[in-house]
């Protein structure tokens, strides 16, 4: 496995959650990491968190100059880019009977089409260095939740993609791999109106006992899982579920 400490990685949504996790593992170990968000004043604040070897970049990556602009920055930072991590997402819940086509189109934009054009934008300078991409799965796609339709579309999508430009780029030398997190506390329910910070907390830890290990899961441990998958030279087109078992649908006797 390749050394961090000579990395340039792209994290987006590295403001928060899951993405500020992976940026905090990868700086420590010594890796240059570029990471972007919407809010200015919150990606400013996370950069300046995690030390000199972070950089934070305002930028909606649902809009071509943002992601073109994400790219230059990230790629001048780390001297060249060595890994995109697609972490940037947004959620949408309504019943099938009531969802809204704008609302779709948008979680659709943000969660799918946005990551595959950074992803196209990424790809010449991924293979000067035999790179990687990392796709941000969901336990939706393994646990059925009612009215999470949208969300869990779009998340198939990107298990999908992941398959197929694991194919389309191998001749590139440049991996492509997804990993699935189980129940993790981030601000995504939150952002989208679904839940405050207190009551999200206590819907995850409601569902510890269905996990097969008890308990709900870190930022950290899915970070550690990233950083196999970037690292790992012979590792491509793998979905890898980090959950904790709560995709096995465990059962009471």
């Amino acid at each position: 496995m390749r050394p961090l400490n000579k990395m340039s990685i792209i994290i987006t949504g590295g403001g928060s959650g899951i993405g500020a996790g992976t940026a905090e593992l990868f700086a420590q170990a010594g890796a240059k990491v570029t990471i972007c968000g919407r809010r200015q004043d919150k990606i400013d604040a996370q950069a300046k968190k995690l030390g000199a070897n972070v950089l934070g970049v305002q930028a909606d990556i649902t809009k071509d100059e943002d992601r073109k602009r994400l790219i230059d920055v990230g790629v001048a930072h780390g001297g060249g880019l060595d890994a995109l991590i697609n972490n940037a997402g947004n959620m949408y819940r309504d019943p099938i009977t009531e969802l809204d086509e704008d609302a779709l189109v948008n979680i659709f934009q943000s969660n799918v089409i946005a990551a595959m054009q950074l992803t196209g934008l990424a790809v010449p300078h991924l293979e000067k260095r035999s790179g990687a991409v990392l796709f941000v799965g969901s336990i939706h796609n393994r646990r059925a939740f009612p009215g999470a339709s949208p969300y869990a579309a779009t998340k198939g999508a990107l298990e999908a993609l992941t398959k197929v430009l694991a194919a389309e780029l191998g001749a590139k030398k440049i991996r492509v791999n997804c990993v699935v997190p189980g129940a993790v506390f981030t601000e995504i329910n939150q952002r989208a109106g679904l839940f405050d910070d207190k009551t999200a907390k206590e819907r995850l830890d409601g569902m510890a006992p269905i996990h097969a290990l008890g308990r709900i899961g870190t930022e950290r441990e899915i970070a550690e899982a990233i950083d196999y998958l970037v690292r790992a030279e012979w590792t491509t087109g793998a979905i890898l579920d980090v959950d904790g078992g709560l995709g096995l649908g465990l059962t009471k006797d």
